[in-house]
């Protein structure tokens, strides 16, 4: 199973002024505003997401569509660090998840999945970075 879109709800959002942001915005067509069930938390100048089952955990982003996924997705693995030769356990990984569009439609999308202890971490309540 894969997908050609990606859900991102940091900084590789629409605006940032950030390499990797630009290389998506180049190599990627923008579909909308999109929710996935989660929890978001600051980890440094950038945040984590964790999945969650519970209905009220809504973490808000972005879908798109990427022109060469494969490609596209190991220069953003490599970003994330997330890729081959990384040591172990990384502190994303890239997961095939279920995003919800504005108008209530399902989609399967990449995202990265944050991947080591949030214990002390400040969570973002409001599932926005973007408002942090």
């Amino acid at each position: 199973m894969t997908s050609d879109r990606l859900f991102v709800y940091g900084t590789l959002m629409r605006g940032f002024d950030h390499p990797m942001a630009r290389l998506l915005s180049q190599h990627a067509d923008f579909i909308g505003d999109a929710t996935c069930r989660g929890q978001l938390f600051l980890i440094r100048h950038y945040p984590g997401l964790l999945l969650s089952d519970a209905a009220s955990d809504l973490v808000h982003g972005e879908l798109f569509h990427l022109r060469v996924p494969d490609e596209l997705l190991r220069e953003l693995d490599m970003y994330e660090a997330c890729g081959e030769g990384f040591p172990e356990p990384t502190e994303y990984l890239r997961r095939l998840i279920e995003v919800t569009l504005p108008d209530g439609t399902a989609s399967k999308a990449w995202t990265y999945v944050y991947n080591w202890p949030v214990t002390d971490l400040p969570r973002i309540e409001s599932g926005r970075f973007l408002e942090h």
